[in-house]
């Protein structure tokens, strides 16, 4: 059996196992075309059409291939809660023994597109769990862009679960502030240094807290902006690393169970950059799709991301079961989870061994 069915069967036996009866007509065709899409992406190491139809065991033609494709990434039944929410409703319910980190964060994507992504940190890598894509290569996304990418994870969050949701100064919102603090949610923003701070009657900005390098300064139970949101706690941090300050909201108190401070927890932000990367430059080249269609690009990062949590999955595996040691260096290991899992999939097809696939875990 050649190595792109090897793969390809391997993926489509981890797919059918989520749903309990057996797929029939429509559905186990769209359940085997995103197969394809997920081992046709993780062999080419791209989203290009063309370079995943070559990479899929089949006697028809690429070009009949790239079709398929298309059908299915314009298909409007092809819909993210059935295709792929499942599967992150399971991969948030196997992280939730501890405190969940969500990430939101926007990057370009395809031919003139952006995509706002929310994702759950897991080993300084972010996992995707929830996206939406819009025209438009620069700028922000509105605050309800960014309620209704919260309150669509919401439905599929353990009740119980600690949960810590990090952003950047695009999401400061008191609109989304309030949100998560409706559900219980913790969160650390980074806001604008104009921010208009009220503290005992007082209204001053961040900026006039006049923080000096390697200096912090924090105000427990001020309220913010002009409709005066809190009681919030806001940071002025100049790290070291840091060319200026900068400035935290958070509703984080003083006695809080969650024990690390907003710089701590913010600091952590950082890695979604990992996951943009990962699906780009190196991994599968997601901003050199040649979509131009919202919709048609969030269709296909529904294989993408499936695939990216597999190949986190199969580096987690290599740790885990000693195999790191095998496909890497003996005594150290300076290759991401990305990396490994990419070399430990090669490794098993060469060897010609079972070909671990899970979706919906990654321990």
């Amino acid at each position: 059996m050649s190595d792109n069915r090897r793969r390809f069967v391997a993926i489509y036996k981890a797919i059918k196992e989520l749903y309990p009866i057996e797929p029939l007509g429509n559905t186990a065709r769209h359940l085997t075309t995103l197969a394809m899409l997920i081992s046709g992406i993780v062999a080419s190491k791209r989203v290009n059409l063309p370079a995943i139809a070559g990479k899929i065991p089949s006697m028809t033609k690429v070009e009949s291939q790239v079709k398929r494709f298309s059908r299915w990434i314009e298909n409007e039944n092809i819909n993210f809660e059935f295709y792929y929410l499942p599967y992150a409703q399971q991969l948030v319910t196997s992280l939730a023994q501890q405190t969940l980190v969500l990430v939101m964060d926007g990057s370009p994507v395809g031919r003139g597109c952006r995509t706002l992504m929310l994702s759950v940190l897991y080993k300084k890598r972010a996992l995707p769990l929830a996206w939406l894509v819009s025209q438009g290569s620069k700028g922000h996304f509105s605050e309800e862009n960014h309620i209704n990418l919260i309150e669509q994870v919401k439905e599929i969050i353990p009740k119980d679960a600690d949960v810590m949701f990090l952003g950047d100064g695009e999401f400061d919102g008191i609109n989304l502030q309030a949100k998560m603090d409706s559900y219980g949610w913790k969160y650390v923003c980074r806001t604008a240094k104009d921010t208009i701070i009220t503290q005992n009657s007082e209204t001053f900005t961040l900026q006039e807290l006049q923080v000096q390098p390697g200096g912090r300064i924090t105000l427990f139970s001020v309220a913010i902006t002009q409709k005066q949101y809190g009681p919030v706690q806001t940071v002025a941090w100049w790290d070291e690393e840091y060319e200026d300050p900068i400035y935290l909201v958070s509703n984080l108190s003083i006695h809080e169970s969650i024990h690390k401070e907003p710089c701590e927890w913010y600091s952590l932000r950082f890695s979604i950059e990992t996951l943009f990367s990962d699906q780009k430059s190196r991994g599968f080249h997601l901003h050199k799709s040649h979509l131009s269609d919202p919709d048609r690009l969030a269709q296909l990062m529904i294989a993408a991301c499936l695939a990216y949590i597999w190949i986190i999955y199969l580096g987690n595996l290599s740790i885990q079961q000693g195999w790191s040691k095998i496909i890497h260096r003996t005594k150290r290991c300076d290759l991401s989870l990305f990396q490994l899992g990419l070399r430990l999939l090669d490794y098993f097809l060469n060897q010609e061994m079972e070909i671990p696939v899970a979706f919906n875990r990654v321990e």
